[in-house]
């Protein structure tokens, strides 16, 4: 189908029990993101990934905080404090 026929669609947020789960444990770094009436949140085992996630999340003008292995909540303003860790 031609990209100009398709319907835009909201992407897909994953929350609830089970999400950011990988084989069955439970990983690292987590990610929320906020908007409007929107929430989002992510969980990777790696800190690069998820702070890359988050920045793009942030451009776009999503409210993003990322919380570490020890609770530790960081904003984008600190996302390179946690990138470079």
């Amino acid at each position: 189908m031609p990209r100009s026929w398709r319907i835009a669609a909201k992407a897909r947020c994953h929350e609830g029990a089970g999400a950011g789960h990988a084989r069955g444990c439970e990983l690292a770094y987590k990610m929320v993101a906020e908007r409007d009436n929107e929430k989002c949140s992510f969980a990777r085992e790696s800190r690069l990934l998820i702070v890359a996630k988050a920045k793009v999340w942030a451009s776009e003008g999503w409210k993003v905080v990322i919380t570490d292995p020890d609770g530790n909540a960081y904003t984008p303003s600190e996302f390179d404090q946690l990138s470079a860790a």
